[in-house]
């Protein structure tokens, strides 16, 4: 499946340094706003050392990890729903993401300018909210407008049904909270809404741009951004983005490491980020293996085995007649699948087994 994540932020907090860090892409990275005009978009693997686990035991031909697509869109200013700073267009690239990522600046450098004038991440933080929030605003007042009469008085139950979310989302939205604050009570209302692409329905990672010094315990600033997101559903992460672009900058393994004890970190900022933006999206990963090719594949949390099977190709799903499951633990001990099998370790599983974190699966399908 692919998956999308936009990095946001106001000018200059670091936004395309962390972009260059994530992917082997190069953003240019300068002083000034508006630096990035078109989004420059990254492929990144998702780190996973179980992956690597199955790779040493069955010497595949190819190992394809998962992989996330970062995309650094330019900076937001205010007045960007109203089309200030260029705004429309960086909007619309934010659109169409699964999750955002917003950067925000919690360092002091006075080589740096701020936008703003001073450094205050939770200020920063509003602005973008409150940009982002005016323009699903707009968004929901136009789709009111079109389905309100339909609902009011045509007797349609999806429309009034849909009708009442959109309200909900508006009440919100005018007191200033993000749709992702309204909790919607079925899976079918989230069908309904899903196709608005709300920009703050979407899960939001804050990621806080330190010093070196503040990597491993953060500062007064990640401080203030932690306690203005605790009402939020919403994760958070400290990075120092600018350590992590020297990181980025050797080639030796053992260099990265001895780099990041010394500031002491025992893996980097932008490994714990792409973990964290998978585990923002809720998903989960899945194994197929063998002397062919060893394959980290993405799938929801919670999702059954021939969707599972979907994933890799839509005739699994319509064929499917059962999974051979193995547990990696299982795996890994007993080194490989003619042992699991033998000792009996690989499980028979119909079309209601939900597929788990770590599994190691082979699909039996007819079409």
């Amino acid at each position: 499946m692919s998956l999308q994540c936009g990095i946001v932020g106001l000018p200059n907090v670091g936004k395309s340094t962390l972009f260059n860090c994530l992917s082997s892409a190069r953003a240019q990275a300068a002083n000034f706003p508006f630096c990035t005009i078109e989004p420059n978009v990254g492929v990144i693997t998702v780190p996973d050392g179980r992956l690597a686990e199955l790779a040493r035991i069955d010497n595949p031909k190819r190992v394809i990890p998962t992989t996330i697509e970062i995309v650094d869109i330019a900076g937001l200013v205010k007045g960007a729903s109203r089309g200030e700073g260029l705004g429309n267009k960086f909007l619309a690239n934010i659109r169409d993401t699964d999750a955002i990522i917003h950067v925000l600046r919690c360092f002091d450098n006075d080589n740096v300018t701020h936008v703003d004038g001073s450094v205050d991440p939770v200020r920063d933080k509003e602005i973008i909210d409150a940009e982002l929030q005016l323009k699903d605003l707009e968004t929901i007042e136009n789709r009111i407008g079109k389905v309100q009469k339909q609902a009011q008085t045509g007797g349609d139950k999806t429309a009034k049904r849909l009708y009442d979310i959109l309200v909900q989302y508006q009440t919100a939205l005018r007191e200033g909270r993000s749709a992702r604050t309204v909790a919607l009570d079925n899976r079918e209302d989230r069908k309904l809404v899903r196709e608005l692409c709300l920009l703050t329905d979407k899960p939001v990672l804050y990621v806080c741009n330190v010093d070196e010094a503040s990597a491993v315990k953060g500062n007064l600033y990640v401080e203030a951004v932690r306690e203005a997101i605790k009402n939020e559903n919403a994760g958070l992460l400290v990075v120092a983005a600018s350590a992590e672009a020297d990181i980025a900058e050797l080639d030796d393994p053992e260099e990265r490491q001895l780099f990041l004890s010394e500031i002491g970190l025992s893996e980097s900022g932008v490994s714990s980020l792409i973990k964290a933006a998978y585990r923002l999206l809720d998903l989960q990963t899945y194994f197929t293996t063998g002397p062919d090719e060893s394959r980290a594949w993405t799938f929801t949390r919670g999702i059954r085995a021939p969707q599972a099977a979907g994933i890799i190709h839509s005739d699994f799903e319509r064929g499917f007649i059962r999974a051979e499951v193995i547990k990696y633990d299982d795996y890994v001990a007993l080194g490989s699948e003619k042992a699991c099998r033998e000792a009996g370790r690989i499980a028979i599983e119909g079309k209601d087994y939900v597929v788990q974190d770590g599994d190691i699966m082979h699909f039996l399908f007819n079409v």
